[in-house]
């Protein structure tokens, strides 16, 4: 009797290239994200504080948080249309090419002294906060469901190297700045241009094959009995679960972004220095980035709804410890900064997780949608973290963020006992 090809096993060796793949994609996308991080921090450290010197008004101090959020959501939807098209290499390097743009811009506005040109380049530097983001998406694509959580929190662990040495670096890159005749506020963000472009080179030559269009042809070649990744939780293909996916990050991301805009200003005006600031900053993104596999492996084993629920409880702790912590406490302060990082990586994870099983017909464009409204979330705290500062105090900022994130609790809770009731 012939031997049918089929006789041979095929479905082992065939997992094992999938693993092999997927192992090769979360290495390089490791690297783009090493390089990306340095980018990223550096508007979030001294973004809010440019604004100040060149507008000279603290009440607009949050601005360009909010116009590179801004940026960032309009990046989310062209950069998941993108890689819907033609992959996660071409959407997440293009946005990462696209805010090494902006952030040439921001020096360039910073010489001129030229506000409108700030403005603009800040929301073209949005794009590689963007891009940063869906990063995560991308380390999912191949992920078994059992591990999903672990798969994106490797690819957001892996900010962390570079975002915890651009704050640190604010002095070096200050002092050459200011040897290149530019304003020592600008240097993080020629930092910024060079990391953002080497991450988008990274991804353009290294990110073969594509893990999103490798995916859609291993879901073309399986059969209608076959158990695909995609139904392997019908739980989570519900809209109700896709609804608090969004919640979730939309909240963390809110909180997060309220509090951590406004501390910089709030240390600098009792008496911190801008080392001081950075430091902070280093410590919260640090927290935002560092403990995700802590995160990941929590929503492998507890779920996504469980780390949910731990997120709102952290974000509020961090509020609470904000808002009590005395102003010239710089432990204080940074461990405020540190839970509220570590909250905003609880919701990040979960959140993500949640979405990592929709179909694949509409996995990018739902996960873009959600982005956006993320980045519009993040962009409406950092416009009115300032006015709130300008009118009341940090302390008011930080009590009404641990509030909001506080209602996550039961928002999750009773979302999940209505979804087990179906």
């Amino acid at each position: 009797m012939t031997r049918r090809p089929t006789d041979t096993h095929p479905v082992p060796r065939a997992a094992d290239t999938v693993r092999a793949h997927h192992t090769r994609t979360l290495v390089v996308l490791v690297i783009a994200q090493v390089f990306s991080g340095a980018g990223l921090a550096a508007g979030i450290t001294v973004g809010a504080l440019l604004a100040q010197d060149m507008l000279g008004a603290t009440s607009l101090a949050g601005l360009p948080s909010a116009i590179f959020t801004v940026g960032s959501a309009a990046a989310a939807v062209c950069i998941a249309r993108v890689s819907h098209r033609t992959g996660r290499r071409g959407g997440l390097a293009s946005g990462y090419l696209i805010g090494a743009a902006g952030s040439a811009g921001v020096v360039a506005a910073a010489v001129l002294d030229n506000v409108t040109l700030l403005f603009v380049s800040l929301f073209v530097y949005g794009a590689g906060t963007a891009t940063n983001l869906q990063a995560r998406y991308a380390g999912a694509d191949l992920a078994q469901p059992e591990r999903r959580g672990r798969a994106v929190s490797t690819v957001l662990v892996a900010t962390t190297l570079g975002a915890l040495a651009g704050p640190n670096l604010i002095t070096v890159m200050g002092d050459l700045a200011r040897r290149w005749g530019i304003p020592p506020l600008a240097g993080p963000f020629i930092l910024a241009a060079a990391a953002y472009g080497a991450a988008g080179l990274v991804l353009l030559a290294l990110l073969c094959p594509d893990p999103l269009l490798l995916a859609r042809q291993l879901a073309d070649t399986i059969t209608p009995t076959d158990p695909t990744p995609d139904v392997t939780d019908q739980e989570q293909q519900r809209p109700r679960v896709v609804l608090v996916a969004a919640i979730v990050m939309i909240t963390a991301q809110l909180v997060m972004a309220a509090i951590m805009t406004m501390t910089p200003v709030h240390m600098q005006a009792h008496g911190h220095t801008l080392a001081a600031a950075g430091l902070v900053i280093a410590i919260h993104v640090g927290a935002m980035y560092l403990p995700s596999p802590l995160s990941g492996w929590l929503v492998d084993r507890y779920r996504p709804r469980a780390v949910a629920v731990a997120s709102g409880l952290t974000l509020l702790l961090a509020g609470v410890l904000a808002m009590t912590a005395p102003a010239h406490s710089l432990p204080a302060l940074a461990a405020a900064l540190a839970l509220l990082g570590l909250g905003w990586s609880f919701g990040l994870v979960s959140g993500t997780a949640m979405l990592a099983s929709i179909p694949l017909a509409t996995r990018v464009k739902t996960q873009g949608t959600i982005d956006l409204w993320i980045a519009i979330a993040g962009a409406i705290a950092g416009m009115v973290s300032g006015i709130v500062v300008a009118v009341s105090d940090y302390a008011t900022l930080a009590m009404a963020g641990g509030l909001i994130a506080a209602a996550l609790v039961p928002i999750v809770a009773v979302t999940a006992i209505k979804t087990t009731s179906r």
